[in-house]
């Protein structure tokens, strides 16, 4: 009883409106006397109750003397109350967004390793579209399934793989400069944006345990997203470029694009990204 009671009060119902409905719906048609005793609340406060629930079409009066009370049945009570309050939440979803016009997801930091990792398969989970996704070998293991699953439900994968990376199945860009990379960061990145909607950017520790290190930024921030996603294609570009005109390119840029670091970094550059 006491669970009916709550459970009424949740969709908007007070403690006597609860008491008196449950009780008719034990015995009905039935006075305000006896729905007093069965709900065991003050006479006085039954009445006024009673009132409120007419009002509210969930009790039907007789004209008799005494005046009789009649609950509805308790399926069109839930079917008129689901239908109330979907019709509230289409409203807010509608009409909330309206009231700041210049609002902004917010940029969320996420630490630890597991962490990273479920919210890592939780956008893969979403995507609907297409996941673009920068990711080293051993990380990519942990999301396998989830991007396989998403891939046979026609999500377009393309990844930036690092340290010998081998997928069996979407695009794969294979980075050269894993080592590198991942000594310069002190870790593994992780890279994503899906649907252009969501998308996360941060690294890993090599360290085992090494939690303060080991975080990302999560957003659904479209701008940022755009961002992440653009980073990521520039990578493709790259990558593909590099290995169509091998030759060329180490002919203009020296070993590992040296001269083209030089340029845009300076000689003196400890950054070494890419």
């Amino acid at each position: 009883m006491a669970d009916l009671v709550e459970k009424l009060k949740e969709i908007g119902f007070n403690t006597y409106e609860a008491k008196v409905y449950i009780a008719l719906l034990k015995k009905f048609p039935a006075t305000g006397y006896e729905v007093s005793k069965l709900a065991n609340i003050p006479q006085s406060r039954t009445y006024d109750t009673l009132k409120v629930l007419e009002e509210k079409k969930v009790v039907v009066s007789a004209n008799t003397k005494p005046v009789t009370y009649t609950p509805i049945k308790p399926k069109q009570l839930t079917q008129s109350y689901a239908k109330k309050i979907n019709s509230t939440i289409n409203y807010l979803d509608k009409h909330l967004p309206e009231v700041k016009d210049n609002y902004n997801e917010p940029i969320i930091t996420i630490n630890g390793k597991q962490n990273i990792q479920e919210k890592v398969l939780e956008v893969i989970q979403n995507a609907k579209r297409e996941i673009y996704m920068e990711v080293w070998s051993q990380d990519y293991k942990v999301f396998e399934q989830e991007l396989l699953n998403a891939y046979n439900r026609n999500v377009e994968i393309r990844i930036v793989g690092y340290d010998n990376f081998q997928s069996r199945f979407g695009m794969v860009f294979e980075h050269a400069f894993a080592r590198d990379i991942e000594m310069s960061l002190g870790g593994r990145m992780v890279i994503i944006a899906a649907d252009d909607s969501e998308g996360i950017v941060g690294k890993i520790s090599s360290l085992k345990n090494d939690i303060a290190d080991t975080n990302i930024i999560w957003t659904k921030n479209k701008s940022i997203v755009f961002i992440i996603k653009e980073f990521i294609v520039h990578d493709m570009y790259l990558i593909d470029v590099e290995e169509n005109l091998v030759e060329q390119m180490k002919y203009i840029y020296g070993k590992g694009f040296k001269r083209l670091k030089d340029k845009v970094l300076g000689a003196n550059a400890t950054y070494i990204i890419h």
